[in-house]
């Protein structure tokens, strides 16, 4: 059994959760209409966040499966830092609690990838 198994199930399931629902009520839609395209990335919303959800389920399928890891990793990441600056960093840290909608579930689930891509650490010849 892989050493980062239960990581990448974690992962592949809070990806595959946060994307699909959106699919199916019209959340996707809203997000490229309704915030990507109002803060300047029209006419192209839509079709970024369908990319974007759409990069979340491959990646969930290629956690689940071992293959291709830092491949998913690094597109995830992109988003999840794309995420915090256009969206949570004027929110603050905190999800809940000392604020809300915050950086620290993007930054915990960076570092949960980053922990999946390289289980040993970095070195030097696998970046």
């Amino acid at each position: 059994m892989n050493a980062n198994l239960l990581l990448r199930i974690a992962m592949a399931i809070i990806l595959l959760t946060h994307s699909v629902s959106g699919m199916f009520n019209n959340g996707i839609n809203d997000f490229g209409n309704l915030f990507l395209n109002q803060i300047g990335f029209a006419p192209y919303g839509v079709f970024l966040a369908w990319s974007i959800k759409l990069s979340h389920v491959v990646a969930a399928i290629l956690l689940l499966v071992n293959k291709y890891i830092k491949l998913a990793g690094f597109v995830t990441i992109f988003v999840l830092i794309m995420g915090i600056v256009l969206v949570h960093f004027k929110e603050g840290w905190f999800v809940v609690g000392g604020g809300r909608n915050g950086v620290e579930y993007n930054f915990l689930l960076i570092i949960v990838l980053l922990a999946i891509m390289y289980p040993n650490g970095v070195k030097k010849n696998n970046l």
